[in-house]
């Protein structure tokens, strides 16, 4: 033992100095197959949460009842090494069932050395990921790993009471990304509902839902009444910069780089504070903003310019279910368009109190800016654990 090579963290936990071991993965796993408890649920593997219950999967997995017995019991704090692990690692179980037979069980040789939440970082970490390049073999889906193979890899290993420390630390730091990414599809979630409901559905002149105070019918009006194409152009410059396809995050509606900071010039539609940008191309891939600058829209973009309306409230009327069935009635088959006199010509409702608009849009406004500040949070918290998995391990 003391003849192994020894290496150590850049980032440790006070108290701990001694060098982490390196040791062949055969020394620490064994490949285990316990058979015959075809009263055990059926696990599936997946890439982000480990092994799962196969109803869970929301996909209808046909399989031979009689060859339940060949599956092997998998039990909770080991790993699986499933058709996918080249990609996302080993799949880690808190839960006990039977899996796959085509899977290969890991568990520890000495279970007294070893804790799990420890491993479960090292082995979907992506530089275990990188490492698994070595030991597999195949093509595409058909890649696979064997244990024969696994078990020659070098692992570095602290003692039991680092790999708790750090194990408790990752864990809680998980819980934190969970947490902020299940805030994230809640009010999203909610943000679709509300798009669906604070607005007229077909047929219909009121919303499901409004505020107190508000009660009237809502006006049927054609889109080109309340929105004007603009059609103006000019080259882009340091004071009107370009927006591009590529610029604007599906979905969102938010930019993902300066584009003040672009040095091309390119001829486009302009665009003012006064205006939304709308994505003609591809309209299901749902490509809008909401600018507070002026500058140039370049490409396949609708630069719509409210007519006695609240503007914020026809950057939401864009997003619904009403809006989006006219935007991809579109023409083309590989590249479709959506077609402005179809849209243009399409009748909606619409509220005729500018102050029922306004409230609509700032609460859809204040949704979204939860969503982004839970987004920040996530993106801040999944950079910090991607460093610390540089930092923290050897």
């Amino acid at each position: 033992m003391s003849e192994k090579a020894t290496k150590i963290p850049q980032i440790r936990f006070d108290g701990y100095t001694d060098a982490w071991e390196q040791r062949k993965a055969g020394e620490i796993f064994k490949s285990v197959s316990d058979k015959g408890y075809t009263d055990l649920p059926v696990l599936s593997a997946s890439q982000e949460l480990g092994m799962i219950l196969r109803d869970e999967i929301g996909i209808d997995i046909k399989y031979d009842e009689s060859s339940i017995k060949n599956y092997k019991r998998v039990k909770p704090g080991q790993f699986v090494i499933h058709l996918r692990s080249f990609q996302g690692g080993f799949a880690w179980s808190d839960i006990e069932g039977i899996t796959s037979p085509a899977y290969t069980i890991l568990d520890y040789q000495d279970p007294e050395e070893h804790c799990s939440k420890f491993w479960k970082i090292v082995l979907t970490s992506p530089m275990f990921i990188t490492r698994l390049e070595t030991v597999t073999y195949g093509i595409r889906d058909g890649r696979s790993i064997s244990f024969t193979d696994f078990s020659t890899l070098n692992l570095n290993v602290p003692s039991i009471a680092e790999q708790q420390k750090i194990g408790e630390y990752f864990s809680k730091l998980d819980n934190l990304i969970t947490l902020h990414q299940r805030e994230c599809d809640l009010l999203a979630k909610m943000k679709k509902s509300y798009l669906q409901k604070m607005f007229p559905k077909n047929g219909e002149d009121k919303p499901e839902i409004r505020f107190a105070g508000f009660t009237d019918a809502w006006e049927q009006r054609m889109f080109e009444k309340f929105a004007q194409r603009q059609s103006n152009t000019m080259i882009s410059n340091p004071d009107n910069p370009c927006i591009e396809y590529e610029d604007v995050i599906s979905e969102q509606g938010i930019l993902n780089k300066d584009v003040c900071s672009k040095d091309a010039e390119k001829n486009g539609i302009i665009f003012t504070e006064e205006d939304i940008l709308y994505g003609k191309l591809r309209p299901y891939l749902h490509n809008w903003l909401n600018p507070d600058f002026k500058g140039v829209a370049v490409g396949d973009w609708w630069v719509l310019r409210p007519i006695n309306m609240d503007k914020n409230f026809l950057y939401w009327l864009i997003q619904t279910p009403q809006y989006d069935n006219a935007a991809n009635q579109s023409s083309g088959t590989k590249m479709p368009r959506a077609d402005w006199k179809l849209v243009s010509n399409t009748d909606f409702y619409v509220p005729i109190s500018n102050e029922e608009q306004a409230k609509i849009a700032g609460l859809f406004e204040k949704i979204n800016t939860l969503i982004t500040l839970h987004q920040r949070e996530l993106d801040s918290l999944k950079k910090m654990k991607k460093s610390l998995l540089q930092m923290m391990f050897v």
